[in-house]
């Protein structure tokens, strides 16, 4: 009797676990498993000491850090961040996890590379009035010998366009594999059923038509609103034209890169403008504005369940120098 009972106990916990070996392969065809990163070397050694040193911006309070916390998986959970002006960004702080990997940066997808962004950061958050101020600033600090150490083939090392790719490089470690990634790998009890009916239901749906590529989001441009105006949905109180201001053609107007949902479950507030604070009525949302469907309950706790999937671990790295992570 006691044989048979663990008999049936382990072959119901197979049955439950096992995964649709279709599904696995067209889910692995839109997305790709996402690698660990490999060993940090030398250069991002030192973009990680910049990337947490307050004392490198103008009020000498602000770090790239201080907008993407470690509490929030690398975003931020205020709808816009101070810079070291003081004032706030016009737009909400996406995660700086995984982001390397996409071809555009921001919202309206307005730097190339992360190197770009980080070198435009000092006239940015930084608050410098200048490139060149931020760099005597790193200079007074003491970088000059730590940038000789990273740059030895340069005459003239501590310059803007390195100090871009020194935060680069250490942006490129913070990498967070998930349970999804052990499910295309072929690990059937990295998800439970209902996240594999939600990976269904994401497919199905239509999500993955933008929400694809190896970081689900973040390789393309999409107007946000296709069906009726946006801020109609997400009670936005100022609708933002997004990448018409950079580009000043009409048919950018309202159009913003399409977010990657690694980690999603743990990067509210939702959109550009962070105004909508839940996971489930971002989901809802996306369902009307894009795809002109009106999704049910069932289907929206579904997506949700495949999208919490997506959430790693935040890396060991992500804190200053010497230190771990504070939750």
């Amino acid at each position: 009797m006691k044989l048979r009972l663990v008999v049936t106990i382990i072959a119901i916990g197979m049955s439950g676990a096992r995964a649709d070996e279709a599904q696995r392969r067209e889910a692995a065809a839109l997305v790709g498993e996402l690698k660990a990163p490999l060993a940090a070397t030398a250069l991002a050694e030192l973009g990680r000491e910049l990337f947490w040193d307050t004392r490198a911006s103008l009020d000498g309070k602000t770090a790239c850090a201080s907008c993407h916390p470690a509490r929030d998986w690398g975003a931020d959970r205020r709808r816009f961040s101070p810079d070291a002006r003081g004032a706030l960004t016009s737009r909400h702080s996406p995660t700086i996890f995984n982001s390397m990997s996409q071809p555009m940066l921001r919202w309206l997808g307005d730097r190339k590379s992360g190197a770009d962004q980080a070198e435009g950061s000092l006239t940015g958050s930084m608050g410098f009035a200048g490139k060149d101020v931020g760099i005597a600033k790193l200079a007074e600090l003491g970088y000059a010998p730590k940038f000789r150490a990273a740059f030895p083939q340069d005459a003239e090392p501590l310059t803007p366009t390195n100090y871009g790719h020194a935060l680069a490089a250490y942006q490129a470690t913070l990498v967070t594999p998930a349970p999804f990634d052990r499910f295309l790998a072929g690990d059937d009890r990295a998800l439970n059923e209902r996240q594999q009916a939600g990976l269904r239901r994401f497919i199905a749906t239509g999500c993955a038509g933008c929400h694809n590529g190896v970081n689900l989001g973040g390789n393309s441009l999409q107007k946000f609103g296709l069906t009726k105006d946006y801020w109609l949905e997400t009670g936005s109180e100022k609708p933002d034209v997004g990448r018409v201001a950079v580009t000043k053609k009409e048919e950018d107007r309202y159009v913003f890169r399409v977010p990657m949902l690694r980690n999603v479950a743990k990067t509210a507030p939702y959109f550009h403008d962070g105004s909508v604070p839940r996971l489930d009525q971002a989901v809802r949302i996306m369902g009307v504005l894009q795809l002109g469907r009106t999704l049910d309950d069932a289907a929206v706790s579904e997506i949700v369940s495949f999208l919490e999937s997506l959430t790693g671990d935040v890396p060991g790295n992500y804190a200053p120098p010497g230190k771990k992570p504070e939750r």
